[in-house]
């Protein structure tokens, strides 16, 4: 019996903010990670600006959770770095990156599209024909291989004027405005794309809970209620697509949180037990059945927050519920109620005491194939639709021999063991559809604002200054994976992985 179904998609994902650069080209209007300087595994990155008495100043952190001075304006400072400028300039080269997918054999590519490249300020009444020239070409490109597209439509890329004049997500204002962009997505690009996803990651929106627990009441509020608003937005890209095209398939991102007890303390497994679902469930729940789950309740009042609801969102959401799951799988964590200073594990946005059991990568982030086999199985008992892995791999610093190999066994020892895991769910009975590995080429890394830290199968010659040639070489990886695909997941082996 094969591991995997006929027609399975394998491929790699991406994300425009962090590969695709051309930032201020073709009429694109600049975002948040624009102003975003680069960083490294223990120096913040930093969102730059002018405050209102024109004095340059910035800020460490980026993102919905960072507050500039009032008054001040995000903006591009002389002296600074801002590696998302560049990305690793898909812009310019999408038919070579493309044609190196096709060399790999890729089922599936999962891109984003920059919102300020088809709306620059998000408000216009008009789309800007370059950027929505620029999208239909790289799809076609894509037709051309015969690799079908997933589309991110809103992946951290929020044009800057949205957030900064009219108050970013906590304005249910910018719901119409989101409308408005799926609905030139959905009516441009019929034919040449039928898998959406709405939001990337959409849970992190509460992940401050985690790194913030003393938040000011106003961040907590106004994070819940830009929540919910891109809650009712997901609902009517839904209802949107299925109207535009009965072909669409529409499905949600989240971010995968997994956690386990690190003890047998009832009080650890109960604690686990409401962290997954305040940072995991909640939003699956109501993206998948339409309504906010009973234990919202606890959360809202835990955490003192009354939604503001429009007199139809309540409609929206059950109407607009998704066809499809889609997760980010890395690594777990461990949840307890007692004391872990002296045995601390991080990982992508996560936070909890270290597992005795796993290994970690130098950047903090465990590696636990058991745990991607254990969501799935989860995942498809909770909500019974197809599902999707679209994010997982090894970030880690790749050296380039004399010859210009790269030897990458770390990468490919850390793939196939999550490949076997995937395919032990299948086994399991889960409904598993596609597996796009992260950062497939190598891009800016979005919490670090590093190049070191590489996930690709690609290796593209940029530094984390910014010096290099751009130009793109495989990796051993890249051979590896081919061999995946082309044996449809029943060869993972490599000759000289350990």
């Amino acid at each position: 019996m094969a591991r995997f179904p006929e027609g399975f998609y394998w491929g790699g994902a991406t994300a425009a903010n962090q590969c695709e650069g051309g930032w201020n080209e073709g009429g694109r209007g600049p975002a948040r990670t624009d102003v975003t300087t680069g960083g490294t595994a223990t120096t913040p990155r930093y969102t730059t600006y002018i405050d209102k008495d024109g004095n340059p100043g910035k800020v460490a952190g980026f993102g919905h959770m960072t507050r500039i001075p009032e008054g001040a304006k995000c903006a591009v400072l002389d002296g600074y770095l801002y590696p998302n400028h560049v990305g690793c300039d898909f812009y310019h080269h999408y038919k070579e990156d493309i044609a190196l997918f096709a060399e790999m054999g890729f089922k599936m590519y999962r891109m984003s599209i920059s919102w300020s490249r088809i709306f620059p300020k998000g408000i216009e009444d008009q789309p800007n024909q370059a950027g929505v020239e620029f999208y239909r070409n790289v799809f076609l490109e894509l037709k051309k291989y015969g690799i079908e597209p997933l589309v991110t439509i809103s992946h951290y890329d929020t044009p800057l004027y949205i957030e900064e004049e009219l108050g970013g997500w906590a304005n249910p204002q910018v719901i119409e405005l989101f409308d408005k962009f799926t609905a030139v997505l959905f009516n441009e690009y019929k034919g040449l794309v039928k898998y959406w996803l709405t939001f990337n990651e959409i849970n992190c929106l509460l992940m401050f809970k985690a790194f913030m627990p003393n938040a000011p009441q106003e961040v907590v509020q106004d994070s819940y209620q830009q929540l919910h608003n891109q809650f009712v937005a997901s609902a009517k890209a839904v209802v949107r697509a299925h109207e535009t095209d009965p072909d669409y398939k529409v499905g949600c991102m989240l971010a995968g949180m997994c956690s386990y007890p690190w003890t047998c303390d009832p009080k650890d497994v109960i604690a686990t037990m409401e962290g997954m679902q305040e940072s995991f469930y909640y939003c699956g729940d109501v993206m998948v059945r339409g309504k906010y789950p009973a234990y919202a309740k606890r959360m809202w009042k835990k955490d003192g927050v009354e939604l503001v609801w429009g007199k139809d969102d309540a409609d929206w959401l059950m109407k607009g519920k998704v066809d499809f799951f889609s997760f980010s799988y890395y690594n777990t964590s461990c949840t307890t109620t007692h004391d872990f200073k002296d045995a601390a594990g991080s990982g992508n946005l996560t936070l909890g005491a270290k597992n005795p059991y796993l290994k970690y990568s130098e950047w903090g982030w465990s590696t636990d194939p058991d745990g991607l086999r254990f969501m799935l199985n989860t995942l498809y008992s909770r909500y019974e639709i197809p599902l999707m892995v679209v994010e997982n791999g090894l970030g880690a610093i790749d050296t380039v021999e004399a010859d210009g190999s790269i030897h990458d066994d770390y990468r490919i020892d850390y793939l196939a063991q999550h490949v076997d895991a995937m395919a032990q769910a299948i086994e399991d009975g889960v409904d598993l559809i596609a597996y796009t590995t992260w950062g497939c080429i190598d891009l800016v890394s979005a919490g670090t604002g590093e190049m070191r830290k590489r996930y690709g199968f690609i290796y593209v010659d940029l530094d984390d200054n910014l010096q290099g040639t751009l130009a793109r070489s495989r990796k051993d990886s890249f051979y590896w994976y081919k061999k995946v695909i082309a044996t449809n997941g029943e060869d993972v082996s490599w000759e000289s992985r350990k």
